[in-house]
């Protein structure tokens, strides 16, 4: 559902109870800042519990201002509390303007019959109470978490109204984004400059070596979900086939790969070694990450960060868990970030998304510096690089 944007100008006070709808005395609706929060803290819940929820939205349409909207408003919510439970959470989505309700703790066994069974009741309560204009004001839509990512969509497969706390974060992080981003276009155009005689040679070894483009390009997730073009070096013969590395990662993020052992990693490398589909040239291309420069235009176009978790390739979703998917919804993808500089390919693909998460939970500029700070060593050292 698009949701319009409607000023809380009426003046009405419907946080709190009021006389003329007891049912309000007995339970609260909870503001915009505090229902938003609720919403980010069940998505966690569900994520250890592995129990899904439901958001429904109500949207009341028409002059927010005008006496009929403010009435509409205060028949609704004795509705919205009538349907749903003590343990479910009822809120504003927007002040005044659109109202939600989390229905938690759901024993999914048909999507569709849950949602069947709470519209058919709503519709039934709000014609009772409304009169028939007024109900043709009011729009109601359902979301579930975890909600089912369509990689079909062209604007990624992430349902937005499920993360209000991360499509509208505060004034302050708002800020520092604006900054982050700043700090990105002028690094990316000043290391592009620098690196353009490395970029033409490279790009002549490239066609000199093998047959096939310089640049290879490949479809990545970027944050909330959304799909962009990603640009490296090509390091592989052209035509081969990436069944390989699609099955050896679905194995990695169920936790069925075993490590390789390799010189300078103890306790061996999470990547394919030996891999016959890369040239010669490629080897040394990613032994040096040198095959990553060309992310730098990624940066510039504002696909990714200079600094942040891995985008990943469709497929990979498939075998994500829920857990999994903040590592790409809380943070945008970067050249380099916290794994990179201090696991890499050493470790298991759960604590690469916990060292994500960590990136994205105590993300500052100050830590962005760090690690930019630490990459070239990272580099040099090449530990989980092959």
């Amino acid at each position: 559902m698009a949701v319009r944007s409607l000023r809380p100008e009426n003046g009405l006070n419907l946080v709190g109870p009021s006389t003329d709808s007891p049912s309000l005395i007995e339970r609260e609706v909870l503001n915009e800042k505090s229902f938003k929060r609720m919403i980010a803290i069940e998505r966690k819940r569900t994520e250890r519990s592995q129990e899904p929820f439901l958001l429904m939205l109500v949207e009341i349409g028409d002059n927010p201002v005008s006496r009929d909207h403010s009435e509409i408003l205060n028949r609704v919510i004795p509705v919205l509390h009538s349907v749903s439970r003590d343990t479910d959470v009822v809120g504003w989505y927007k002040d005044l303007s659109v109202i939600g309700v989390m229905f938690t703790g759901l024993v999914m066994t048909d999507r569709s019959m849950i949602l069947s069974t709470i519209l058919t009741r709503v519709s039934a309560l709000l014609r009772d109470v409304l009169t028939t204009p007024q109900f043709q004001q009011v729009s109601l839509s359902f979301h579930f978490f975890p909600d089912e990512w369509d990689l079909v969509d062209a604007d990624g497969p992430s349902n937005t109204a499920l993360y209000p706390d991360l499509m509208n974060p505060g004034r302050r992080k708002r800020a520092l984004l604006i900054v982050k981003r700043g700090i990105d276009t002028i690094g990316s155009a000043l290391a592009l400059s620098i690196c353009l005689p490395a970029f033409a040679a490279i790009a002549v070894a490239i066609k000199l070596t093998s047959k096939g483009p310089v640049f290879f390009r490949q479809e990545r997730i970027g944050q909330y979900g959304r799909p962009f073009t990603f640009l490296k070096f090509r390091s592989m013969y052209t035509d081969s086939d990436h069944a390989v590395h699609r099955e050896y990662v679905t194995r990695l993020i169920t936790d069925k790969a075993g490590s390789k052992s390799t010189q300078g990693a103890k306790g061996g490398i999470y990547k394919i070694s030996n891999d016959s589909r890369v040239t010669p040239l490629g080897r040394f291309l990613r032994r040096t990450s040198l095959d990553e420069l060309p992310q730098i235009i990624n940066v510039l176009r504002g696909d990714m960060s200079l600094v942040g978790p891995r985008p990943p390739i469709p497929y990979e979703l498939v075998a994500y868990q829920t857990w999994h998917r903040r590592r790409i919804l809380d943070a945008k993808p970067g050249i380099t970030g916290l794994w990179q500089v201090t696991a890499r390919s050493l470790v298991k693909f759960d604590e690469m998304v916990r060292l994500d998460l960590r990136y994205a939970i105590s993300w500052s500029l100050w830590l962005d510096f760090k690690i930019l700070l630490r990459t070239p060593l990272a580099v040099i050292k090449g530990a989980g690089a092959c």
